[in-house]
């Protein structure tokens, strides 16, 4: 089960809306649902996470590029959502380097159900996808650090990571409306 909500910084405090990912395919798509959100170009933070597996935090700061934090890469890209966060660039990858999306996808000709000519062919494709995307946390650390949230602590969060975060934000209550 996912949860994803938007915490909007304004002059009053922070502003929270749940939000539906179903839409959202990019990137792009997620900064702009974002922006929508704080039309004084104000900082929103989008907060995703799927049940104790993998959270992530993007954040998004007028027009700036957005920052990314994701808590365990393995795990999101797994996950629809997690695949809009783990861009090219935050995964350490050429733009464009398709072999490395294709290599998750394990296609071994078995597909249709035939067999494969030679199962090292196979496992070598595992092996390229394992290190596409490593476990454990990629992106922006120091994404909070400004907010109340140093490194150190982004990097031990587990279990119920955004309410941690929104504690430390002072946006506990505001995330709770929307949960």
């Amino acid at each position: 089960m996912y949860f994803a909500a938007l915490l909007a910084r304004t002059e009053d405090g922070w502003e929270a809306s749940d939000t539906e990912l179903d839409d959202v395919e990019t990137l792009s798509d997620l900064a702009d649902l974002a922006r929508e959100a704080s039309p004084d170009d104000d900082t929103v933070l989008v907060l995703i996470e799927q049940e104790d597996a993998w959270f992530g935090v993007v954040r998004i700061d007028g027009e700036d590029d957005p920052r990314i934090y994701v808590s365990d890469a393995a795990a999101a890209a797994r996950s629809s959502y997690g695949e809009i966060l783990l861009t090219d660039e935050l995964l350490g990858r050429e733009p464009g380097d398709d072999s490395a999306d294709l290599d998750s996808l394990d296609l071994d000709g078995t597909e249709d159900g035939e067999p494969a000519d030679d199962d090292a062919d196979a496992d070598a494709g595992d092996g390229g996808s394992a290190e596409a995307v490593p476990h454990g946390p990629v992106g922006d650390t120091a994404v909070l650090d400004d907010l109340g949230v140093s490194e150190k602590e982004l990097l031990s969060l587990s279990e119920d990571a955004l309410t941690s975060i929104a504690e430390s934000l002072g946006a506990s209550d505001v995330l709770e409306t929307v949960r």
